[in-house]
């Protein structure tokens, strides 16, 4: 599920955080004691709020905010008497049971109760009875609604959950024996999360989606959701800036619903670039990478024992200017700059260790102190720089693990060969080896890998393989170690959409291989990367960029042509596909009702910058 923002006046992240913020400052701007100090208090959130706060506020961010404790709802909590506690959480019947126990308790000095989303009378009602009961009922300090059921990863890029991602995934949606009081549960969940984006953006956007599908059961819920709401003028919250950052956007957004269905190629695709790499083959969530470190063979009395496994977290975030810079780049580039940033941290540090020895010359003539004056100032300098040195010495050291732990699964798995042949099927270009080839290679892949290409393959084909060269690819993909039941889901879902042609145009061009690295490839390198290729990405729009860019600049094209309209503002619903803005976009949001991907998001990245740039 990706966002993608053109001339945002503020960030979706900034906007959340800032939201965040003035939630543990008692939701007002700015709240400290006599001395200056802010006022300390405990953090209780669920699942869900932790999920929300982690890729946004650090620990340390979150202790200069006067956060001494910050623990789950349903853990257990000892009495803290004397101490304000802020509630993070879901209005679920758990969570305001457990919330309910907590007053009865009398766990804290005062309660700020925050609900992720809008929470309902009944419950608040709940809420109230059990603090009357408990005699707390002036304890209860605050009741707000938060409208933050989102999770920010990327200054343009949201998704709606972690824990409980199955409730809205493309096989949530898809699957053939769903209900439809099922289905409404999943729709209701999608809603009240982009519902709650746009609260935080503070824009009211038009929204087009496709007609038929899962994205059209999305825009007309959020449509009547967005409406009603701004029907209720006096509780509106569509009303001046409502996180009070001073900063408002005139021209209102564009929401392009898409339906995952319209391309199920791009999230089997094998992918090149750093960010979709550590995604696609590391553990990966809410931009922390989870990493397993060997720590070599110990020797004992029995002999040498296998090598011990460490477990490493790193996070990737927004300071981490080097993941900033590379983390759309293709895999070889970046371990190209990561020996780069290594050599440049070693001519630094060696200059360091040149003027302390220098500092330490003996002797009292007249060159050795001249010496030692001209180098006083380089050495004060160079020691005043020290903490950036080691902050570059930490992100050098990070990203050499991850990129390594990348560079592993790449060598071992051989997905260079596979990122280069799926982008040649997917291109319709010619195919220098036999899929067949590919798949009975016992070294290349792994059974999964092996069926992600021959999905892409199936997907991609004009035409369908016979009966006969099915039945041989099945054996193949057996024999490999492959379970087919996703090839019969998307033998029935190719019939069923009749989309046996629309899946060819992903662009006609490919990327090209340059021929092995030269410049890592040295022995003094951290990355020897023989017999990986050094394929080097090609500018094309995938699917979801190509309709982003005809709805943005209102482009008659027969893929979006038939796209529903929808207007929260228009004081009746427009049920039609004729827009009533002629003029092309500024800003627009895209989200993949059944999941969107890396690949997408960088994609709509590589597309805003062309735009910018003005060679789209």
């Amino acid at each position: 599920m990706v966002g993608s923002k053109m001339a945002a006046t503020a960030s979706i992240r900034e906007r959340q955080t800032v939201a965040l913020k003035r939630m543990l400052n008692f939701n007002v701007p700015h709240v400290k004691n006599s001395t200056g100090e802010p006022v300390w208090k405990v953090l209780i959130y669920d699942r869900f709020g932790q999920d929300i706060i982690s890729p946004l506020l650090s620990v340390k961010e979150l202790r200069d905010m006067g956060i001494t404790l910050h623990l789950l709802l349903h853990s257990d909590r000892d009495p803290i008497p004397d101490v304000p506690a802020v509630y993070f959480v879901m209005p679920t019947e758990e969570n305001i049971d457990r919330l309910c126990q907590d007053l009865r308790n009398q766990l804290y000095e005062s309660y700020y109760l925050n609900f992720i989303s809008a929470i309902s009378r009944s419950k608040l009602e709940d809420i109230a009875n059990a603090a009357l009961a408990a005699s707390a009922v002036t304890q209860v300090a605050k009741v707000f609604d938060q409208y933050l059921n989102f999770i920010t990863l990327e200054d343009d890029m949201f998704v709606l959950c972690n824990q409980n991602k199955e409730l809205v995934s493309y096989r949530a949606i898809n699957r053939p024996d769903i209900t439809d009081t099922e289905m409404e549960t999943v729709m209701d969940t999608i809603v009240d999360s982009l519902f709650c984006f746009f609260v935080t953006l503070g824009a009211v956007p038009i929204i087009r989606c496709s007609r038929g599908t899962a994205a059209e059961m999305v825009a007309v819920k959020l449509d009547k959701k967005l409406r009603e709401n701004l029907r209720d003028a006096r509780n509106s919250l569509f009303t001046g800036d409502p996180l009070g950052t001073g900063q408002f956007s005139f021209q209102r957004p564009l929401l392009v619903l898409v339906d995952r269905n319209i391309d199920l190629a791009t999230p089997l695709h094998h992918t090149w670039t750093y960010q979709a790499l550590v995604h696609d083959v590391l553990d990966f969530h809410l931009n922390r990478v989870n990493l397993e470190e060997s720590t070599g063979v110990e020797n004992s009395p029995a002999g040498a024992r296998p090598k011990r496994k460490n477990k490493k977290s790193y996070d990737l975030t927004p300071v981490d200017k080097f993941w900033q810079k590379h983390k759309g780049s293709p895999f070889p580039e970046v371990a190209e700059s990561v020996q780069q940033e290594l050599e440049s941290y070693r001519a630094q540090e060696d200059e360091v260790k040149r003027l302390k020895s220098i500092m330490g010359l003996e002797g009292e003539d007249e060159g050795a102190i001249s010496m030692l004056s001209d180098n006083t100032a380089k050495l004060t300098s160079a020691v005043s720089s020290l903490p950036e040195l080691l902050e570059k010495k930490r992100l050098i050291d990070l990203h050499t693990n991850v990129a390594t732990a990348v560079l592993e699964h790449i060598k071992a798995r051989k997905l260079d060969v596979y990122f280069e042949y799926e982008e040649k099927i997917m291109s319709k270009t010619t195919l220098d080896k036999s899929l067949l080839d590919v798949i009975s290679d016992p070294d290349a892949g792994t059974p999964e890998d092996k069926m992600r290409l021959f999905l892409i393959y199936y997907i991609s084909a004009q035409q369908a393989p016979s009966e006969v060269d099915l039945e041989q690819y099945k054996k193949a993909l057996t024999d490999a170690g492959c379970n087919l039941s996703p090839l019969q889901y998307i033998k029935q879902w190719k019939a069923f959409a009749k989309m046996a042609s629309t899946p060819a145009s992903y662009g006609n061009t490919t990327t090209k291989p340059m021929g092995l690295l030269s410049r890592v490839m040295n022995t003094g390198s951290q990355f020897v990367m023989e017999g990986v290729k050094n394929l080097v990405l090609k500018q094309q729009n995938l699917p979801v960029t190509r309709i982003l860019d005809n709805l943005m600049e209102m482009k008659s094209n027969p893929e979006t042509d038939d796209y529903r309209y929808f207007d929260p503002k228009m004081l009746r619903s427009n049920d039609s596909s004729v827009p009533r803005n002629k003029s092309p976009f500024q800003e627009a949001i895209v989200f993949v009702v059944g999941g969107g991907n890396y690949i997408e998001y960088q994609n709509l990245v590589d597309y805003i910058k062309l735009s910018q740039l003005g060679q789209k």
